[in-house]
């Protein structure tokens, strides 16, 4: 049977095709030219158990670190391109969009549709696309809806917000005004595959409520 070893501090452990044996072991090795690591000197081997231990706590500690660091250094990248546009602003800290901005004064005629100028270009984080959202209170109280909000990566026009009012009244907005939200968001864009075979699932072609729709009998 063929085997090979693991050597740690204390135990040996032999690996074999279906089974595993670990034998303790005190080993003597008799190195020559050999200089003990300053840092561990005369230590027990508790107290050098106990700062490999610490030494691999404060790595995982930096790579965490970096990690958020990275994290921290994308950003959304915005461009004034109108001496009125404001920034977009989270409204909370758990906020998960950003609000967006009228520069001028528009109406959004009953049962029609307006496009808005925000003044802002933007360039958002690689591997995200920005999903312009309607406001909920604009939505609720006025019948203020958004269409058409997919601002993709490599955009770098105005961004314009084309408002629907499904109300029977014409709806002003102000300049200054929070008229939606952008929210980025991560996607997948893997290679198109075509195929003749697809995976068989137990819901199969069923769609258009087929799930939530009782069988009639």
């Amino acid at each position: 049977m063929k085997a090979f070893g693991k050597l740690s501090p204390y135990r040996l452990t032999f690996c074999g095709p279906k089974s595993s044996t670990t034998l303790n072991l005190r080993l003597h090795i008799g190195l020559f030219g050999y200089h003990p690591n300053k840092k561990f000197g005369d230590m027990s081997s508790a107290e050098v158990l106990a700062t490999r231990i610490s030494d691999s706590k404060e790595n995982m500690c930096q790579e965490t670190a970096v990690s958020s660091k990275i994290a921290r250094t994308e950003s959304l990248r915005v461009k004034r391109i109108h001496e009125n546009a404001v920034l977009p602003k989270r409204g909370s800290a758990g906020a998960a969009g950003y609000d967006l901005v009228s520069v001028a004064d528009e109406v959004v005629p009953a049962r029609g549709r307006a496009k808005i100028s925000t003044g802002l270009s933007i360039a958002i984080p690689s591997g995200t696309y920005a999903r312009i959202a309607p406001r909920s209170g604009l939505a609720w109280k006025h019948g203020i809806d958004t269409g058409a909000g997919v601002v993709d990566e490599d955009y770098r026009g105005e961004i314009q917000v084309i408002l629907f009012n499904l109300s029977d009244t014409d709806f002003q907005v102000k300049a200054g005004d929070r008229i939606a939200q952008l929210i980025l968001e991560r996607i997948c864009t893997p290679v198109v595959e075509d195929t003749d075979d697809l995976d068989e699932t137990a819901r199969g072609s069923g769609g258009f409520g087929s799930t939530g729709v009782a069988k009639a009998h």
